[in-house]
């Protein structure tokens, strides 16, 4: 496993067409200031310092998560925390940049 693999980035444009094949969910994990300046359409918005906290309700939503940030290091933080809880993620990176993806 690579350095880009343990940060989520490994393989990103493949991966992020499967999630979104298989009705992955978006999730930004911005602050709501931060998200309120612009987001990608229907995605959630779970800041970093809650996503903790939000683990079971992340999971209630039995499907795969995407998430995104401004610039890819918050979302990959988001992305370990939620992979060592057994959800299905992929850290999409920036939210500008993955929107382009989509």
């Amino acid at each position: 496993m690579g350095l880009l693999d343990m940060l989520g980035l490994g393989g990103k444009s493949e991966s992020i067409k499967d999630f979104v094949t298989k009705g992955a969910v978006i999730i930004d994990v911005r602050t709501i200031g931060e998200f309120r300046e612009g987001h990608i359409k229907s995605s959630k918005n779970i800041p970093l310092d809650t996503i903790s906290g939000k683990v079971n309700d992340i999971k209630k939503l039995d499907k795969p998560v995407i998430v995104c940030c401004r610039s890819g290091m918050r979302s990959a933080q988001a992305a370990s925390i939620l992979k060592s809880a057994g959800i299905d993620v992929i850290n999409g990176g920036g939210w500008q940049s993955l929107e382009s993806k989509l």
